[in-house]
């Protein structure tokens, strides 16, 4: 009966692994929460990075543009950075989230890698991340004119994207 007892922690713990690992099995690690595609922008109030003062992720009235969450910590975000310039030079509005930053830190990154952004606003807390459903730095969002989310990358932009997202802003 003893014996009996010592061995279950060891089939309790064969279970739960059998359990973990055809959930693991089952789940695509492809796949990206789209949430907030085909709903309107988050009414989500930060300070902006120019100045500290309040301002919105809505640009209503302003047609279609783009929301760049990014942070100076992440590595990828260099990566795609000059793909957002490109996009700013082609006359693509992009809004910029700097995510769980430091503003000193956030400029610094900017002048480093150049700034695409027509706004820049500072989600310390991660407040604007929860709310458009941030999985990870960088991510995109393309805004339509009326103001609701029509699509999200959840990676560095790349030469293709931007093609494909300038297109779909008409740029």
């Amino acid at each position: 009966m003893k014996r009996l007892l010592a061995l279950v922690p060891v089939a309790v713990l064969v279970v739960l692994g059998l359990l973990f690992a055809l959930f693991g099995l089952k789940n695509d690690p492809k796949f990206l929460p789209r949430a907030m595609v085909g709903k309107p922008v988050p009414e989500v109030v930060l300070p902006a990075l120019a100045d500290g003062l309040p301002d919105t992720l809505a640009a209503p009235a302003q047609g279609p543009y783009l929301i760049n969450v990014f942070a100076s910590w992440c590595a990828p975000c260099e990566l795609e950075a000059p793909v957002l310039v490109a996009l700013r030079e082609r006359g693509v509005r992009i809004v910029g989230v700097a995510y769980k930053d430091a503003p000193e830190k956030t400029r610094a990154f900017l002048d480093r890698t150049g700034d695409p952004y027509a706004r820049i606003l500072v989600d310390r807390e991660g407040r604007a991340g929860i709310e458009l459903g941030v999985s990870g730095v960088p991510e995109t969002y393309l805004v339509d004119a009326n103001g609701r989310i029509i699509d999200k990358i959840s990676a560095p932009l790349t030469e293709a994207d931007a093609s494909r997202l300038a297109a779909r802003l008409g740029r």
